[in-house]
């Protein structure tokens, strides 16, 4: 079966490598280059904390694969099981995160609850004030910047062909099935076309006659300056007030990454460049404060954002067309994407190479869309 993927994001290098691993000929093309969409713009959180109930079963499937990268690559991505403790300051957010934990041990998660001594005791200078908070111990964080180079090499050696650079221009369906995507590298045809274009993968299912509702929005991303290494988890809020929302983590190499706080910008597809705006800074940094404390004063060395892909209802399209058949979808992963990018790269090549997955994505099918 030869497959083309359209995007060479966390996604589709994921999808590339799994349809190789079961024997599929695959060609992997990439309008820029490998993983320097929204893949690298990300936080690089592992976390199933707070996430939509029915996509659970995916998110534990890809932290399974998350343990397994290293050997499976062949190289380091970076991914720590340092934990996710996610703090409440408030009786909202403490509500809102009982009542998560108690929906999501069904769906196969459990979380430690700490009361405000215990987070002292384990956590020492983080959250201060808080009244309680929820641990996932076996989540963490990856490297955004590794993880989509490192699964397209893997995938090469198992001999994917990948193509950066090259625009798409007509993608057609041939009257006897399989598709033509013309391309300013070249023409390439295949059984099977795997949509993982990330924002603009709206675009690509409109042309088979499937419109999704989708926006494309920049997040606001920045890093401190290297410190002692002190905060070992991923460090997020429960909160119902939006400008509190920031999350952070510190690399081992000493530096704070963190994100959130403030909203993410509209950006425009044509050329698809998110912009920063530093003075928006402030106000992150002042939720920052509030997670940790003495961070106070430190210096903010790199601002950056990218391209991401939003649906209506903040769900991923996965699955199927349902207007064309051998066309698949995976995008519009709405900024909460990189913890599930090898369980989706695996469940794809279930879908493609097996006409099925055990695990469960009929919420996220493109079906939802029709009138």
């Amino acid at each position: 079966m030869d497959t083309i993927i359209l995007g060479g994001g966390l996604m589709g290098t994921a999808s590339a490598f799994f349809l190789a691993k079961g024997g599929a000929r695959v060609t992997l093309i990439e309008r820029a280059r490998i993983g320097a969409g929204a893949t690298v713009a990300s936080f690089g959180n592992i976390r199933r904390t707070g996430r939509y109930l029915p996509q659970l079963p995916l998110a534990h499937r890809s932290r399974a694969l998350w343990g397994e990268l290293s050997r499976l690559l062949g190289q380091e991505v970076e991914f720590r099981a340092t934990g996710h403790l996610r703090l409440a300051f408030d009786e909202g957010g403490l509500e809102d995160m009982r009542t998560f934990a108690q929906e999501a041990r069904p769906w196969g998660l459990t979380l430690e609850e700490l009361d405000a001594g215990e987070i002292r005791r384990r956590f020492p200078g983080i959250g201060p004030d808080a009244i309680g908070a929820s641990f996932s111990p076996e989540d963490g964080s990856g490297n955004p910047r590794l993880i989509g180079p490192a699964f397209a090499q893997a995938a090469a050696r198992q001999g994917v062909r990948i193509v950066e650079g090259a625009e798409v221009g007509a993608v057609t369906t041939a009257a006897g099935g399989g598709f033509t995507v013309e391309t300013s590298a070249g023409r390439f045809e295949a059984d099977t076309l795997l949509n993982c274009a990330g924002a603009w993968g709206a675009r690509l299912a409109a042309l088979f006659g499937e419109p999704v509702p989708l926006e494309a929005r920049g997040p606001q991303m920045a890093v401190t300056e290297p410190l002692p290494y002190r905060i070992l988890p991923v460090v997020g809020i429960w909160t119902r007030n939006k400008r509190y929302g920031a999350y952070l983590r510190q690399v081992e190499r000493g530096n704070v990454v963190f994100g959130g706080a403030v909203d993410r910008v509209p950006v425009d597809l044509d050329p698809g460049h998110a912009h920063v705006d530093p003075s928006r800074t402030g106000d992150q940094l002042a939720a920052v404060l509030r997670l940790v404390p003495a961070l106070r004063g430190v210096s903010v060395i790199r601002h950056w954002s990218g391209c991401e892909g939003y649906v209506e209802d903040n769900l991923p399209v996965l699955g199927p067309s349902r207007t064309t058949p051998g066309l698949f979808h995976a995008f519009g992963f709405c900024g909460h994407g990189f913890q599930l990018g090898p369980g989706v790269g695996a469940v794809m090549a279930d879908l493609i190479l097996h006409g099925g997955t055990e695990t469960p994505i009929a919420d996220f099918r493109i079906h939802r869309f029709a009138a």
